[in-house]
């Protein structure tokens, strides 16, 4: 692990939230080679490190260490109760104060001393800014795209033409998505080849078909040219997709697939398990994304199984970053479950279907996007 971050303070922290401030910035800084230690701590022993080390009396909120070996970056010590000090009369709150401190002995690590003066000041406080600016568009709001699988469900329940999955898709555009989702399916169970071929003439965002990789569903993609294509597992008995693709046990034929796709113009996310393998695999296959399978994580029995899950997801979307992959996630989300998700800034996409569908029973289409947008976005 690039950066560890170790936790003593006895009182309540953002700590995950620190966690993944600090694998942004050694990323966003060029630094994911090196290893950073972050300490967080109170006065009382901070106070002493600085007696220890520098010196100096007191405690103080954040001392840096810099290693001179090639594989270490240094050492971070912050104390968590100046900070929280520092947020409250600056009248911010303590995750902020302490992504500030992160940031500031992060840029001395990187050689900046504002105690050389004036220019070396000037020169330390612009670093900082800049690392601010990259965290802050790291942490930019993700896309929204709806599956309308469900609308042609309905539509299929009474083999009529109602409600049609085209006027649909033409709702949610105008309610605020960021895209339309189909899963043509082999069986043709709900989404049919005429709504696919509609939606593509008359969708003003962007179109994602879910697909088999299969030989007839290539040369449908090739013809009707969506704007990414997302490989998904099928089987002809289950209700809806019950896992992800197993990349890592089928990469010929999955690489194949991404190929073909890809000399298409079409580039290609593969919907997989926040597992290690199988994003590796994802990325020699040549995929430009993955779309996490967030089905344990929505479907958990209890907190501790949903936390364990959550906290694999954030680290999968981590790897998948650092390894180029764009990250997109969806399957089982729902409007009580999304909101953590939303808060992982390397998930820049979310597929969402069933539970919008299931609401737009009740409040209509348009308000039940409105209220998932309100939800990803925060806004």
């Amino acid at each position: 692990m690039p950066a560890v971050v170790i936790n003593r303070y006895p009182g309540r922290i953002p700590e995950k939230a620190l966690e993944r401030a600090t694998g942004r910035l050694l990323r966003a800084c060029g630094a994911t080679h090196k290893e950073l230690g972050v300490l967080i701590t109170g006065d009382e022993e901070i106070a002493r490190i600085n007696k220890r080390w520098l010196g100096r009396k007191g405690p103080t909120n954040v001392i840096s260490f810099s290693q001179e070996e090639t594989t270490l970056l240094g050492d971070i010590v912050i104390s968590a109760d100046t900070a929280k000090r520092e947020a409250s009369d600056a009248l911010t709150g303590l995750s902020q104060r302490l992504t500030e401190l992160l940031i500031h002995g992060l840029v001395h690590l990187l050689g900046e001393d504002h105690e050389t003066g004036p220019e070396g000041a000037e020169r330390m406080q612009k670093r900082e800014q800049e690392l601010r600016i990259l965290l802050n568009k790291e942490n930019t709001m993700a896309d929204l795209c709806i599956n309308v699988d469900h609308i042609a469900t309905i539509r299929q329940a009474r083999g009529g033409d109602e409600p049609d999955p085209v006027a649909a898709a033409a709702i949610v555009e105008l309610a605020g998505a960021d895209g339309v989702v189909v899963h043509l399916r082999e069986d043709r169970r709900h989404i049919q080849d005429r709504d696919v071929r509609l939606i593509r003439e008359t969708a003003k965002t962007r179109l994602t078909l879910e697909m088999a990789a299969t030989d007839e569903m290539i040369a449908i993609a090739a013809g009707i040219k969506p704007d990414i294509v997302t490989l998904v597992p099928e089987k002809r008995q289950e209700l809806t997709t019950e896992g992800g693709l197993d990349v890592a046990g089928l990469e010929q034929s999955i690489g194949n697939a991404v190929s073909r796709l890809n000399d298409s113009g079409i580039p290609v996310s593969l919907f997989v398990d926040p597992e290690e393998d199988q994003i590796k695999a994802s990325r020699r296959v040549g995929a430009q994304c993955i779309e996490i399978h967030t089905g344990r994580y929505a479907e958990a029995k209890n907190a501790e199984v949903e936390e364990d899950e959550f906290e694999q997801i954030v680290k999968m979307a981590s790897l998948a970053t650092d390894l180029g992959l764009r990250v997109h996630a969806g399957h089982g989300l729902n409007y009580r479950n999304t909101g953590r998700l939303a808060a992982i800034s390397e998930i820049v996409e979310f597929s969402i279907g069933h539970a919008i569908i299931a609401r737009a029973a009740f409040t209509g289409l348009d308000q039940a996007v409105r209220e998932m947008l309100k939800i990803v976005k925060g806004i």
